[in-house]
């Protein structure tokens, strides 16, 4: 009768410590595991109890389909990753990637390293501009070329845009001319809400038992966003 693995919640960044101090790989639960206990040196990553399948408040309807979906200057430095642990994280993505059947919840496109095509998750987030909160309401997982769509402004500034705008194209079947409108009216949007400046709401992940670590002060990330936006500059 097999061993009951002793899972462990290793954050991608640590991997390589991770099996250095005796962590073992299981591919097809795609999860690291201690092959024995009582290794204290692996119990820094011990596992915490998983994630439900459906975070408390969440909307899995909400933004449906690919699409260009630019998070305002006001907003940088808030996304999800930056205010949880990295094991937190290790375990919101290893349950958005699994639920999800292991595919991109848009295109259907599995993993492929050849291709270097890889499982990520995006946010989703409401807007409400008569209390300026910003509220996460879904995690979605999406391979790298739909996500390369969605922030389109990054792809921009890393040379993608060709190829994220063909991508568009492909999955949605718009015409060039109609891709290059949504793009346009993507960036629209994005330079309206980034007039504002926005309160956080990440309650969805808080009742979920995962613990939020403060962003920067609203005014000060939007100091932050000023600065980083001109060095990024052309956007378009």
């Amino acid at each position: 009768m097999p061993t009951e693995r002793i899972w462990l919640d290793v954050p991608y960044a640590e991997k390589d410590l991770a099996k250095a101090e005796g962590a073992r790989w299981d591919p097809g639960a795609r999860r690291w595991y201690a092959p024995r206990p009582g290794i204290a040196a692996l119990e820094r990553w011990a596992a915490r109890p998983d994630v439900p399948d459906l975070l408390p408040g969440e909307d899995r309807s909400l933004g449906s389909g690919l699409f260009v979906d630019l998070v305002p200057t006001t907003c940088w430095f808030t996304n999800v990753r930056s205010c949880v642990s990295q094991q937190d994280w290790e375990r919101l993505r290893r349950m958005v990637v699994n639920r999800a059947g292991r595919v991109c919840e848009i295109c259907g496109a599995s993993a492929d390293r050849a291709a270097q095509r890889w499982l990520e998750v995006h946010e989703r987030w409401t807007f409400d501009e008569r209390s300026r909160t910003q509220t996460l309401r879904r995690l979605i997982c999406v391979c790298t070329p739909c996500h390369t769509v969605t922030h389109f402004g990054l792809a921009q500034v890393k040379g993608l845009a060709t190829q994220a705008m063909a991508h568009l194209i492909a999955v949605t079947g718009a015409s060039p001319t109609a891709a290059r409108h949504h793009v346009d009216e993507a960036f629209a949007l994005w330079e309206h809400r980034s007039r504002t400046v926005w309160d956080l709401d990440l309650g969805m992940l808080t009742g979920a038992g995962i613990t939020v670590q403060p962003p920067p002060e609203a005014r000060r990330r939007a100091d932050q966003a000023r600065t980083e936006l001109l060095r990024r500059q052309p956007l378009r």
